[in-house]
């Protein structure tokens, strides 16, 4: 019956330890998502830049395999290169360990406390704001509580002697202990999915006293190398990119641990003297109040170093990985969708894929553009050029429709009132680009009734082209705000779009005006007509894309 209650207490406070965990991830990256948004935009070739970027975001989710699933993520889309996402693991890798901190403060003095100061606002604010906060607060209460009821269930187990026989080859204090310790810290990460549910199950164990310290730290280096399945199981199916980048984490955490094993006996006599309290202290309650303190600097300690060793071998590490896993025979296409169902990533990272894929759109539709001007500027008409502007118009059908679609599944995650309305926006921005080369292509397609008998020459033709860059500015100036990330000035957009509309219905006039008077033959006028209306259009939707990019960087409370 004993062995029964353990098991059901264990679980229970293991339940509440997961979904303490899922509460402050979900509230920290409601609070700070626009935050991760912005750092992950902000990547870079420079390598520290790199792993900052995934030691705060790893801080602020909580979880170095969602980090790790992110960055595979970026790779597979083709938005991050391999040495950029080895750096970000490294970061992901230091930031993981501040888990382990957290979890080393004194349980039972602070769990209930957070809980009730959280749930306050989390269930009454009117701020989502708070609301998130609280669910943070909630949920690393909720840690404390699980904490407290897994160590609760191995109290019996340090005074039962059949369990202490079966574990007493992995208390050892010899490599052979060291090793089979580290080897099955990996495979239960591998089999929980959560390197953080294992080190607080390690120190739970370690605190009631079950497992001696040295046998903690062991154990937490293979849970370091047990969670990088979670990134190998990501990439199944991906891009080679994405394969090599979850490779890359695996090998790292195996090196480090592979060297640290060289030198177990003085790193666990260095962790000591860094921290004055006695690992191995055990309190009238027969509790080891000192050890988790240990185990997480243990834990941050090994990361770091890790990471400072490795940091300048980046690219021998990202060659190492590219041998293991060569290129495929057919040439691969970076693809949105690749990345998989958008419902087990972050809102935030998702949000950043979307909008790097909106300002590639927006590069697109800017090269259409210019590539419509040239095609008209010839003498001649040119169908290769034509053609090529017909190509760029389906690949931006193409991409917003994957956009859409990838934003849509994001939106079914729950997510802060910022977040669905920026989401909101970036459809709509998407929506606008594909209008405005919708509209560029049919401009191409009036271009091929010129090459017979009609021309476009004269006043008429000077005033279409002054039209036409008019037209490029004022598109170039509102797409500046989904490229800069900075506000737009709407009023003078508004002015501006109202200038250009009276400007077209000025132009057809002139032109029906000229052709009264037999200076161009009827039928241009149609055609003339269509091109004007063509350019109003590509303006109007200009138009409407500032308003969403406005949706997009606004601020709500």
């Amino acid at each position: 019956m004993e062995a029964f209650t353990i098991i059901y207490t264990l679980l229970g406070g293991l339940g509440i330890f997961f979904f303490g965990m899922k509460f402050m991830s979900d509230g920290l990256q409601a609070v700070a998502g626009d935050v991760i948004r912005k750092i992950i935009n902000s990547i870079t070739s420079n390598r520290f830049m790199a792993v900052g970027v995934g030691l705060i975001v790893t801080c602020i989710v909580q979880s170095s395999s969602v980090t790790s699933v992110m960055t595979v993520g970026f790779v597979n889309a083709g938005l991050m290169n391999l040495t950029q996402a080895i750096g970000v693991i490294f970061g992901a890798n230091i930031g993981t360990t501040i888990t382990g901190w957290i979890i080393s403060i004194q349980v039972d003095k602070y769990g209930l406390l957070l809980v009730g100061v959280g749930f306050i606002p989390a269930l009454f604010s009117k701020s989502d704001k708070f609301q998130h906060i609280g669910r943070a607060l909630l949920g690393v209460g909720l840690v404390f509580i699980g904490l407290k009821t897994m160590s609760a269930a191995f109290v019996p187990l340090r005074d039962n002697q059949a369990f202490l026989d079966s574990i007493a080859y992995f208390s050892g204090d010899h490599y052979g202990a060291y090793i089979a310790s580290i080897m099955m810290g990996c495979l239960l990460t591998m089999i929980v999915q959560s390197s953080s549910a294992m080190l607080g199950i390690t120190m739970a164990l370690a605190t009631t006293g079950v497992i001696p310290y040295n046998t903690a730290i062991c154990l937490v280096l293979g849970e370091n190398i047990g969670t990088t399945v979670t990134a190998i199981l990501a990439s199944v199916g991906g891009t080679v990119g994405a394969k090599r980048a979850a490779r890359a984490h695996a090998c790292f955490n195996l090196f480090g641990v592979t060297v640290m094993l060289f030198f177990l006996p003085k790193y666990f006599v260095l962790v000591d003297s860094l921290i004055p309290l006695d690992p191995r202290f055990v309190a009238p309650d027969g509790s080891i109040p000192y050890v988790s303190q240990h185990i997480a600097l243990a834990h941050t300690l090994f990361n770091v170093t890790a990471t400072l060793i490795f940091l300048p071998f980046v690219n021998q590490l990202a060659a190492f990985v590219i041998k293991i896993t060569p290129d495929k025979a057919e040439k691969e296409i970076p693809h949105l969708l690749v990345l998989g169902d958008p419902a087990n990533m972050l809102p935030a990272a998702s949000m950043a894929q979307a909008e790097s894929e909106l300002k590639k759109m927006k590069e697109i539709v800017g090269r259409m553009y210019k590539l419509n001007r040239e095609f008209w500027e010839a003498d001649e008409y040119d169908p290769k050029i034509h053609a090529k502007i017909l190509d760029y118009e389906r690949i931006t059908d193409n991409m917003n429709k994957e956009i859409t679609v990838f934003l849509c599944y994001v939106m079914e995650k729950p997510m802060s009132h910022q977040q669905s309305n920026q989401i909101q926006a970036m459809v709509k921005i998407s929506d606008e680009l594909e209008s405005v080369a919708d509209y560029v292509e049919r401009l191409a397609n009036y271009r091929e009734r010129f090459k017979a008998s009609e021309k476009l020459e004269g006043q008429s033709r000077t005033e279409f082209f002054e039209f036409l860059d008019e037209i490029w500015n004022f598109f170039h100036m509102v797409g500046a705000g989904l490229l800069n990330d900075e506000a737009l000035d709407i009023p003078k957009i508004e002015a501006k779009s109202h200038e250009l509309q009276l400007w077209a219905d000025s132009m057809r006039e002139k032109h029906l005006d000229r052709i009264s008077k037999g200076v161009y033959a009827p039928l241009t006028a149609l055609t003339y007509s269509d091109m004007v209306v063509a350019l109003r259009k590509i303006r109007a939707h200009s138009s409407l894309m500032a308003r969403a990019i406005e949706s997009f960087h606004a601020k709500y409370e």
